[in-house]
């Protein structure tokens, strides 16, 4: 692989999925073969990537006796998203960087849409309020069953979200593919093969989208 050359915006890549998917190795996997193709990469991950956007995340995920209204929690994420964008995303893509996301707002449309059964329209709404027209340039979504999902988890201490029972999950996936059946810039890959294979697959799909950049 070889880095474009010219001075455009950087690239925004997310990596999107449901629990027990493997993001956080095939995160460091997608940074290090983007390095490796001598791309500057900024690493971050939502809800938080800044200190204020960590706290919003705290709170998100931390479980507690008084229950939070759906909405409240679809106004944390945006707050937290906000703050990103202006402090980490937006100036890294503006001086060229490419920036790798654990999870933007398709994660939303996900969790709070089709999880919490949020109206879409709102979180539409909420989007093009706080990112104007930006979207990811690539998407890289991991597909697992549920029943592997939870095998993979069965030892895992459980955040708010994570406690949540299958239904909200199986939801959470249907969202999710929906998304990634109406949009061009996602790549499903199965996650539910060994490692080696989903990362060579994951290879092959940052290979084409570079390639598409003018890299080949």
């Amino acid at each position: 692989m070889t880095a474009r050359s010219d001075q455009r915006r950087g690239r925004f890549v997310t990596l999107e999925g449901g629990e027990g998917v493997g993001k956080s190795t095939n995160l460091a996997f997608v940074e290090a073969r983007l390095r490796a193709a001598g791309v500057e990469v900024v690493t971050t991950r939502e809800p938080g990537g800044t200190p204020l956007a960590e706290e919003i995340r705290d709170l998100l995920l931390a479980l507690r006796d008084e229950p939070m209204a759906p909405l409240t929690e679809l106004l944390l994420v945006f707050a937290a998203r906000a703050q990103h964008l202006d402090q980490v995303i937006r100036p890294a893509l503006a001086r060229g960087a490419w920036v790798l996301c654990d999870r933007f707002t398709d994660a939303t449309y996900a969790y709070q849409g089709g999880g919490r059964g949020l109206d879409l329209q709102t979180i539409t709404v909420l989007e093009s309020l706080v990112q104007d027209e930006l979207q990811p340039d690539l998407t890289l979504y991991l597909d697992l069953s549920l029943e592997a999902a939870e095998a993979r988890m069965a030892d895992r201490e459980r955040d708010r979200f994570e406690r949540e029972a299958r239904p909200f999950f199986e939801r959470v996936r249907e969202r999710y593919l929906a998304r990634a059946a109406g949009a061009p810039r996602f790549r499903i890959i199965d996650a539910g093969d060994p490692l080696p294979v989903v990362q060579g697959r994951i290879a092959e799909a940052l290979d084409g989208f570079l390639a598409g950049e003018g890299a080949p």
